[in-house]
C-alpha cells in the first residue's frame, strides 16, 4: 500500500520535498558524526539529505523501498540509490551515522523493534541514529500510506526494547514544508553504546 503510493506519486513527492530546508536538523545530527564519516540515508526519498551530506564531504550510502523514488534520488544526488526495505538491512558496524528522516514511520509498530535492531547493528560503536516520526500515538492510514506515530513515552518504550541503542536527545519540531507548520514531528538522536 505505502510502496504503491510512492511509486505512483514519486514525482509529486519529489517536487514537494527535495528543496525543504533541513539545516537545523542536519546541525544536530552531524555534531555527533566525525567529519567525512560514513553515513546511511535510510529511506532517502527524494535524495535531498543524501545530496546535502555528500556536499559536506561525507561518504553516503542511500536506499529507498520505492524503485521510482530511488531512480529520482539517484539522478538528484549523483550516487546509486539502492532499492531496499528496512527488513533487508544487513550491514554490520559500517556507519558513523544513520539518517532515517520520516522513513521509519512507515514501519508497523510491531516491526519497529526489529528495524531498529538492524539499524543499530549497522552502526559503528558510538555511532548515532537520527529518526523522526509524526507526533502522536497509534497507527493509521492516510491517503494510501500507513503511519506509525510516536510520542516521547512510546519512543522510550521502543528504545528500551532495543538494547543496542540509548537515547541522546529527543525534541519536537514543526513541519518545515510551507503550509504544514501546524503538523509536529518527534525527533530522536539515538546512540549505539
Amino acid at each position: 500500500m505505502t510502496l504503491d503510493y510512492y511509486n505512483t506519486h514519486a514525482s509529486a513527492f519529489f517536487a514537494a520535498t527535495h528543496d525543504v530546508d533541513m539545516e537545523p536538523l542536519y546541525a544536530r545530527f552531524l555534531a555527533h558524526v566525525p567529519p567525512g564519516g560514513r553515513l546511511l540515508d535510510a529511506g532517502c526519498g527524494s535524495g535531498r539529505d543524501t545530496r546535502a551530506f555528500l556536499e559536506r564531504g561525507y561518504t553516503v550510502t542511500a536506499f529507498d523501498a520505492s524503485p521510482t523514488l530511488a531512480s529520482l534520488a539517484t539522478a538528484h544526488c549523483g550516487i546509486d540509490v539502492e532499492i531496499r526495505r528496512f527488513q533487508e538491512v544487513e550491514w554490520s558496524a559500517t556507519f558513523d551515522g544513520i539518517w532515517a528522516c520520516a522513513s521509519l514511520l512507515h514501519v508497523s509498530l510491531t516491526e519497529l523493534p526489529a528495524a531498529l535492531h538492524r539499524l543499530a547493528r549497522s552502526l559503528k560503536p558510538a555511532g548515532v541514529l537520527y529518526a523522526s516520526f509524526k507526533y502522536g500515538t497509534g497507527e493509521h492510514e492516510h491517503n494510501g500510506r500507513r503511519f506509525t506515530d510516536l510520542d516521547e513515552d512510546r519512543l522510550a518504550t521502543l528504545v528500551s526494547e532495543t538494547e543496542e541503542l540509548e537515547t541522546v536527545e529527543v525534541w519536537t519540531t514543526a513541519d518545515r514544508r510551507p503550509g504544514r507548520e501546524s503538523e509536529y514531528w518527534l525527533n530522536a538522536l539515538l546512540r549505539h553504546p
